[in-house]
């Protein structure tokens, strides 16, 4: 991926912070260690739950394809872990206080409805996010030659190409080459 590319924008700012990148990936796979031991897995799903929540954000914020379906997934998969460990969470977060109780309670049966409610959730969540990624009217891509392919099926490939050249020839930002693109898009309308 070419460091003009957004996402590569980010993450050769994120190497070149020394020791905190170093530190990013300790994390990353330590909590990939506690999730793989189930009497540590809810520690994991906490640890875990920050790091995912930010690549998800940060995938759909640069319009980053490598991750852009997968990391929303990723997180509704970490919150079904939460949520399954509600029992051992809820005593640490702050809606429901025990007044004088002298230990944990035992956790309670679940039933199926539950998993049942959780995975319509899901379905529907990866509905929405199937249906927000088709809202991009233009993706960077990861290298220019994948963003001047889509520039092939566009409606206009001169502002296509015109994003292309802005994202990773110039390296400039996206939102400053979404609007290029939408100014030649305007400047090829009208000139039609």
């Amino acid at each position: 991926m070419s460091n003009n590319q957004p996402m590569g924008h980010y993450l050769e700012a994120l190497y070149h912070t020394g020791w905190y990148y170093t530190f990013i990936g300790i994390v990353q796979v330590t909590a990939a260690i506690l999730l793989l031991i189930p009497r540590a897995a809810t520690l994991g799903a906490i640890l875990y739950f920050p790091l995912i929540l930010n690549i998800c954000f940060l995938s759909l914020s640069v319009r980053f394809e490598g991750s852009l379906i997968s990391s929303p997934l990723m997180v509704l998969a970490n919150l079904y872990l939460l949520c399954w460990d509600y029992d051992k969470l809820k005593f640490i977060l702050p809606f429901h206080r025990l007044v004088g109780s002298n230990g944990l309670p035992k956790q309670q049966i679940l039933n199926n409805k539950f998993p049942t409610a959780f995975f319509v959730g899901v379905f529907a969540a990866i509905i929405i996010v199937l249906l927000l990624t088709r809202t991009f009217d233009i993706m960077p891509r990861n290298t220019v030659k994948d963003c001047k392919m889509q520039c092939k099926n566009s409606a206009n490939p001169n502002a296509c190409n015109v994003f292309c050249d802005c994202i990773h020839q110039q390296g400039q930002p996206l939102d400053k080459c979404l609007d290029n693109y939408h100014k030649a898009l305007k400047n090829n309308g009208q000139a039609q």
